[in-house]
């Protein structure tokens, strides 16, 4: 979640306390330099590459990068007439990049007169990473957004009794499962497959991608006449810092009835 969304020491629910009074949320950013080199590439041409890129942290929401006009492929920039209002940043001009048989409309953008607060951030240009073919950080293409230096993810085994019920049906019940600590997130119970009823479950074309974790694959469940879509998802082929839940079952804890007990067998 890192410094400035949910959870967070600067988001909206922050889950600890500072002995001072820090500004609302909404007006909160924090600005950094990257060591990393980050390329964006569209229609087969390469739109910005840089090793001097700022990461932001912008109030409620995950980082993006932000370039360095020098390092920017401008000339593929055509003018649009969207524009944004932020309460922390300012006004946001956006342009849409053509490169190659690519178009991507309002894919790039610049706070080009922000508030006094905000200042760093002027005229440095940041990219709608869903619009663009990928982002690289050095040689690796990384999703969704950045990867937030102020998130971490740990996966713990456990002796922890876990069980899953739907209804009054129990469809997991394991005494094995690997806890995945990430930085604002809910804990969640990954589970042997022995341990779960995979003969209820039904496999979906639904994918979802993680920064931190990789690509996710779900599986639906049928109970009778009860059908529940997308209800469990695993990492069959997890980055680095999941490395620890490949192949193990996570159940959409919302929407089950997940008991944790502390020790096996006992309440």
């Amino acid at each position: 979640m890192g410094l400035t969304k949910g959870n967070g020491p600067f988001g909206s629910q922050p889950s600890g306390a500072f002995n001072f009074a820090p500004p609302p949320p909404e007006q909160v950013i924090y600005l950094e330099r990257s060591p990393r080199r980050v390329r964006v590439v569209l229609g087969g041409e390469t739109v910005a590459d840089s090793t001097d890129v700022r990461l932001l942290h912008p109030p409620g929401r995950t980082p993006t990068y932000l370039f360095p006009r020098q390092d920017v492929r401008t000339d593929l920039f055509e003018p649009s007439d969207r524009r944004r209002s932020d309460p922390a940043l300012g006004e946001g001009t956006y342009w849409s990049v053509q490169a190659g048989d690519r178009r991507a409309v309002d894919a790039a953008y610049s706070f080009e007169q922000p508030p006094e607060s905000a200042a760093a951030v002027a005229a440095l240009v940041a990219f709608d990473w869903d619009s663009m073919d990928g982002v690289f950080e050095e040689d690796e293409e990384v999703f969704v957004h950045p990867r937030d230096p102020y998130t971490r993810i740990d996966v713990l085994r456990s002796s922890r009794h876990v069980l899953v019920r739907i209804g009054d049906v129990v469809v997991a019940d394991s005494t094995r499962p690997r806890m995945l600590i990430e930085s604002g997130l809910p804990v969640r119970y990954y589970l042997p497959r022995e341990a779960v009823r995979t003969e209820l479950l039904e496999p979906s074309y639904t994918t979802t991608r993680c920064p931190y974790k990789g690509v996710a694959h779900y599986w639906s469940l049928r109970l009778g006449e009860r059908y529940e879509k997308d209800l469990v998802w695993t990492y069959p082929e997890p980055f680095h810092d999941a490395e620890a839940v490949r192949g193990l079952l996570c159940f959409v804890e919302e929407r089950v009835d997940l008991e944790v007990r502390h020790e096996a067998g006992r309440e």
